[in-house]
């Protein structure tokens, strides 16, 4: 039965103007869920709503706002499988990857329900005698919040989470084609208990929302923007917000690389790469983009990764694969045209590309009625190519070649993302050396290029984000404003860097 689903503010169902099917990708005829799209008017509604609410909810003391979170965190526990399933249902993400991602959702309830308690400010020492320092932190109002449907519950999690607890109501806005999980996950958030009006869900297209995020801003209604999906797209967040005299919380795409030296366990070295490249279908953010291997341990590293994406279990979601299908047909459809860059100067050391069907089937697997790709490896790939500086959203890797350290670290850094990357080695010197050198947000050391913790600051620089940070205690500083306050109880006016004591010591005292 296909669910009919609808934006939801103050509590209450939004008419739509139009709508939107999100499928099944592994079975691209089956509906999951009709979707009502809301207008531009409607987001600035919601936005408007959310004002109103977030006056009373920033009054509810932190810890008891933190019992909230507590309960959102058990409620997604009780009902883990019904989300995970509904999760590779409506994009395809392997189940035992989607039981992940709703258990990403717990740890970072679990996080933050103890920050509700641990909202601290400090006292500061004032340069004056009878008088005290302080600073708070204060929620920033409403924060709008546009999140990308590959990790359609996790990565919201990163910025309903804390924006909730600091005090904060919400706007968000999930991608149409992953609309039925989002749905789900408010769902269980509002039966949290939250107040009507605290957190609304509003789908809508890239347009409409755009124009209500603007419109909302102009009113003064929004004032934190949180953005996950494209760097293309997160650049016109940036100038929205900029013009309004805001910072956007972005986090955007990656072409993260993995260093493989001389002295790296091979084994290893592939199984990472196999799992950071191609888990997902290789459409995470985070997902390997480039191999830069030392040109010593080339030839075995690429026969070894070679033989592994080959023999890798790509097929129904709900098996137990290492990847099923790409997330939607506008995915699929750019994922062909990444497979143009394969230039004559490449080797394609996989086998097929394209799309896995019965005349080209993956194994015995022959990928009827789903969005199925080939995994495929490029060798050659150089430092000018498209496959080396541009993101490849899908299951494609490069691989090249380097002599020293030095060069390596250039390469990782050249195509000028900054999000996630991985080096192999045994040597502690160039895990520490690589660390310095590298301009991702986020270094793995014999690990893959994926796999966030959620107590640990999550974020790129460059075309990867503006430096914010999801995650951990760090997200908080993107969902208070910090207040000073200082109390003077002398009885009369002090004026500060005038009014200070002064104590001359004798700079010329020299020891006989």
């Amino acid at each position: 039965m296909t669910r009919q689903i609808v934006s939801i503010v103050g509590g209450k169902d939004v008419p739509a103007t139009s709508t939107y099917s999100s499928g099944n990708p592994a079975r691209t005829g089956e509906v999951v869920a009709t979707v009502g799209l809301a207008d531009a008017a409607a987001f600035a509604a919601a936005c408007r709503t959310a004002k109103e609410a977030q006056r009373e909810w920033a009054k509810v003391p932190a810890p008891v706002r933190g019992r909230v979170i507590a309960s959102i965190g058990r409620l997604v526990e009780a009902n883990a499988e019904a989300l995970a399933r509904l999760v590779t249902e409506e994009i395809g993400k392997p189940y035992k990857e989607s039981l992940g991602e709703v258990r990403e959702i717990v740890d970072t309830c679990d996080f933050f329900l103890g920050e509700g308690r641990r909202l601290y400010g400090q006292t500061v020492p004032s340069e004056m005698p009878d008088k005290n320092l302080f600073t708070f932190r204060n929620p920033v109002g409403v924060a709008a919040v546009i999140t990308a449907g590959n990790f359609p519950v996790a990565v919201p999690s990163w910025y309903l989470v804390p924006a909730l607890l600091c005090g904060n109501a919400v706007v968000w806005k999930p991608a149409e084609y992953a609309a039925a999980s989002a749905h789900a996950m408010y769902r269980l958030f509002a039966a949290s208990g939250l107040p009507e009006g605290v957190l609304n869900i509003v789908f809508a297209d890239g347009k409409e929302t755009f124009e209500g995020l603007d419109l909302a801003l102009t009113e003064g209604t929004v004032q934190k923007v949180g953005f996950t999906g494209s760097s293309e797209v997160g650049r016109k967040i940036g100038e929205l917000t900029g013009r309004h005299l805001q910072s956007a919380c972005l986090e955007l795409g990656g072409k993260n690389p993995m260093v493989v030296m001389p002295d790296a366990d091979l084994a290893l070295a592939v199984e990472g790469a196999l799992f950071g490249g191609f888990g997902t279908a290789g459409q995470r953010c985070t997902s390997l983009g480039t191999v830069i291997v030392h040109e010593s341990v080339h030839d075995e590293f690429v026969e070894r990764f070679a033989r592994a994406v080959s023999n890798a279990k790509i097929g129904e979601p709900m098996g137990d694969v290492l990847a099923g299908p790409l997330l939607d047909e506008k995915f699929a459809v750019r994922y062909e045209e990444f497979l143009t860059w394969i230039q004559p100067h490449h080797e394609v050391v996989t086998g097929d590309t394209g799309k896995i069907s019965k005349e080209s089937p993956h194994h015995e697997f022959t990928g009827e009625g789903g969005l199925y790709y080939h995994p495929v490896v490029v060798d050659g790939v150089r430092p000018g190519d498209r496959l080396f500086l541009e993101e490849t959203f899908g299951p494609i890797v490069g691989v090249t070649t380097f002599q020293t350290m030095d060069e390596a670290i250039e390469l990782a850094n050249l195509p000028g993302y900054g999000l996630s990357s991985s080096i192999y080695t045994t040597d502690a010197k160039n895990a520490f050396r690589f660390r310095e050198g590298v301009s991702a947000g986020m270094v793995s050391v014999n690990n893959s290029t994926s796999g966030a913790e959620a107590h640990l600051p999550f974020g790129g620089n460059g075309k990867s984000g503006n430096g914010s940070r999801q995650s951990g205690m760090w997200v908080l500083d993107q969902f208070t404003r910090w207040q000073a306050m200082n109390w003077d109880h002398s009885g009369r006016l002090q004026k500060a860097q005038m009014d200070v004591a002064d104590i001359t010591p004798d700079l010329d005292f020299r020891l006989p």
